[in-house]
């Protein structure tokens, strides 16, 4: 009789601990991805997509809820809200803190990446993040990483179409070599969120801004603002998609495999959502009064040798604190040629 009732107490034990097991396999894990750009931008979407599809592909048990357009405080924190934990995905800016990813940022010098589906590309080879971006990236699970398509100059009241037109202006920049490039070129940078850009504008506290197509018309509407636009294709602004190592650590193994596929092999369709609103950007802009402006070949060589002395001085600076800038530089440079001949280059007719 004892022995009945302890077999019935263990299978009921075993019973009890399936459905356990079972309950937690199929428990929500609620997903906070944080961002700052409004809901309509393509890399908005795609992250929309991204964390949809994970929710179906792990049978519902990922529950992501999307916080876009700023809701988690503005563009400089989003780097550390995936660090702490606040939210569990974050798409940041890495020149939102300026200095923080020196390496990483050498993306952003002038006149080295064509397009966002080239710029995209090079930040993702896995050589060149294991060796020299992963290690800046403290805190953190890097998922993706990623660039706009290059951005130009827009003016609000002084068109420019020679170097000597840029002496006086008041310039926002977008990260440290930005800044650097819009000194050379004899104006005075100013650090301003891209969230605040319209506003000062608007007042008149700067005069123009480094920012590309898509991100001036759409992003951050400034349509009837800017009145003047220096088509000159010439950096590109860093980004990631990163990840809270906590979470991640205490994910099924299942899903953690799932997260893993989910970005792999999506630099072409990151790149091409991003490359797809220069031209949306710019009809939004000039709806609004602004006037598109082309440099001669003398300026743009003007304009291009000023880019070549700020990224030899950079990679300079940086060597002298003891960090790979150059062969840093050197892959991404190679990596930017051959990417470029597969890929949409905004500086080819």
């Amino acid at each position: 009789m004892l022995k009945d009732v302890l077999k019935l107490g263990l299978a009921t034990a075993a019973a009890f601990g399936l459905m356990s097991a079972a309950a937690a396999a199929q428990q929500k894990i609620e997903m906070k991805v944080a961002h700052f750009i409004v809901d309509q931008h393509p890399m908005s979407v795609w992250i929309k997509n991204w964390a949809e599809k994970l929710a179906k592909d792990s049978g519902g048990r990922i529950d992501p809820k999307i916080f876009s357009n700023a809701q988690m405080g503005p563009p400089p924190v989003y780097y550390d809200l995936a660090r702490t934990g606040q939210a569990d995905v974050t798409w940041y800016l890495t020149g939102g803190t300026p200095g923080r990813f020196p390496i990483t940022e050498l993306i952003n010098l002038p006149y080295l990446v064509g397009s966002s589906e080239i710029g995209t590309k090079v930040m993702n080879d896995p050589e060149l993040r294991a060796k020299y971006i992963d290690p800046e990236h403290k805190g953190v699970k890097v998922l993706v990483l990623f660039t706009h398509q290059p951005g130009q100059l827009h003016t609000v009241k002084k068109p420019v179409k020679s170097m000597e037109d840029m002496k006086g202006l008041r310039i926002r920049f977008t990260s440290p070599t930005v800044r650097d490039f819009i000194a050379a070129l004899g104006a005075t940078p100013v650090g301003v969120p891209p969230t605040e850009q319209a506003d000062q504008l608007q007042k008149g506290t700067i005069d123009g801004s480094f920012i590309d197509y898509g991100g001036a018309g759409i992003a951050f509407k400034l349509g009837g603002i800017i009145k003047h636009t220096t088509e000159i294709y010439s950096y590109v602004t860093s980004f990631g998609l990163i990840m809270n190592p906590a979470f991640y650590d205490k994910l099924p193994a299942d899903i953690k495999k799932l997260v893993e596929d989910s970005v792999k092999g999506q630099e072409k369709s990151i790149g091409e959502g991003w490359d797809s609103i220069d031209g949306p950007g710019k009809k939004v802009l000039m709806d609004g009064g602004m006037q598109p402006i082309r440099l001669d070949p003398a300026e743009d060589a003007k304009f291009r040798q000023v880019g070549a002395a700020v990224a030899e001085k950079t990679i300079a600076e940086l060597e002298a604190k003891k960090l790979p800038a150059r062969e840093t530089y050197a892959m991404m440079k190679a990596l930017a040629e051959k990417h470029a001949k597969t890929s949409k280059n905004f500086w080819v007719p």
